[in-house]
């Protein structure tokens, strides 16, 4: 009887220890989010650092998160002011609450926002149609654009993202793709507004007031955007984004259970973030640069500098002296280039592993002769290889 007296008091002493002890962590703020979705990831928007995963590179529907694609392509291949025409295609596809319809007209400007705003998938249509001619020509040119980003795991089939067995992507590819149309100051323009009026170039004079499908903006601190995404096949999605004491963050939810699941998820994602990251300064862009040789050009060598200064995302513990940067550029480049063209990139390391990028550019290089650059041209195999 004194055995089991023992064994029972040992029981008691466990449990209450258990209830009275805080979890490893919890006090400390290590305890991972708990969320609902399937998949998600959230990256340090400046390097693309990854902060936490959960299931990053399994493929999804991405449902409306598929017009950030159509709407940076948008963006940078249509002047703002151009007028797009909605054909009776554009105006005849499923859900399209801006209510366009056949034979009107939009600005660019106009039009984008719109889509980006309220997720009209008939304007995506209008946008594809205007930049390649149909649907299948401009998803040839959005896949083109995923590889160039290092996106591996995504294919697209349309540019608003109703539901096709081969239309997919994953949230670390998503993640790609929302840092870098949030470089875009327009684009981070339009994802940014809560409230908006679409007006029409024809018929002249109607407009019609919009909201911002993203409930998050002015609801959630430092809300910067990004896009929703829902079908019954993709579940929830979205990708959001926020920015606090100097630290933007890029959450990226999908197949979420809910319309409010997927909220509810950023939210939590996005507070163990900016619990868990600060930002220390690293390398200015004034003070970084490398130089290049230079074929078919006035001048044999030109200067590549960093497209933004380099700030280190700092997690609980890390020190920043561990940090390292190493530079991915061609030896030579062949002329011309224009100011702010990429040619490659600043690798960002911590204890050696890689864990973002910044890109390098360079200025205006215009072809024409000189003998040092015909040198270049005719030494190329020499200088590659050292």
């Amino acid at each position: 009887m004194r055995f089991f007296r023992k064994i029972l008091a040992g029981i008691l002493i466990v449990c209450l220890l258990s209830i009275h002890m805080p979890l490893a962590g919890a006090e400390d703020g290590e305890l991972e989010p708990q969320i609902k979705a399937r998949a998600a990831i959230l990256i340090e928007a400046s390097t693309g650092r990854v902060i936490w995963e959960k299931n990053a590179d399994e493929r999804h529907y991405p449902a409306s998160m598929t017009k950030i694609m159509t709407g940076i392509l948008g963006l940078e291949n249509i002047g703002p002011h151009t007028e797009i025409f909605i054909s009776p295609t554009a105006s005849t596809t499923e859900d399209c609450p801006l209510g366009i319809k056949a034979g009107q007209r939009l600005t660019a400007d106009e039009l984008l926002t719109g889509m980006l705003m309220v997720s009209d998938n008939g304007a995506a249509v209008a946008v594809a149609e205007h930049i390649d001619g149909n649907v299948a020509a401009f998803a040839t040119r959005m896949n083109q654009k995923a590889h160039e980003l290092g996106m591996k795991d995504t294919n697209f089939v349309n540019p608003n993202g109703l539901t096709n067995g081969n239309h997919y992507s994953t949230p670390r590819d998503m993640a790609k793709l929302a840092r870098y149309a949030m470089e875009n100051p327009k684009f981070r323009e339009i994802v940014g507004q809560k409230n908006g009026y679409i007006r029409w170039a024809f018929p002249s004079g109607h407009a019609l007031p919009v909201e911002n499908t993203n409930l998050l903006l002015g609801k959630y601190e430092g809300m910067t955007g990004i896009k929703t995404g829902w079908t019954q096949a993709s579940g929830g999605c979205l990708a959001a984004s926020a920015k606090r004491n100097g630290v933007e963050l890029i959450a990226i939810i999908m197949q979420a259970p809910t319309l409010d699941d997927r909220f509810t998820d950023a939210k939590a994602i996005l507070d163990y973030g900016f619990d868990h990251v600060k930002m220390v300064k690293g390398l200015s862009k004034d003070r970084v640069h490398r130089r290049v040789w230079v074929k078919g050009a006035k001048q044999a060598t030109t200067d590549v500098y960093l497209a933004s200064d380099i700030n280190y995302p700092l997690l609980n513990g890390e020190d920043a002296a561990h940090y390292t940067v190493t530079y991915d550029l061609p030896k030579v480049i062949a002329a011309p280039h224009k100011n702010g063209d990429v040619i490659g990139k600043a690798i960002i390391k911590y204890d050696g592993e890689p864990i973002g990028s910044v890109d390098m550019t360079v200025g205006k290089v215009e072809q024409g002769f000189s003998i040092g650059s015909w040198l270049v041209k005719i030494f190329e195999p020499l200088l590659v290889r050292t």
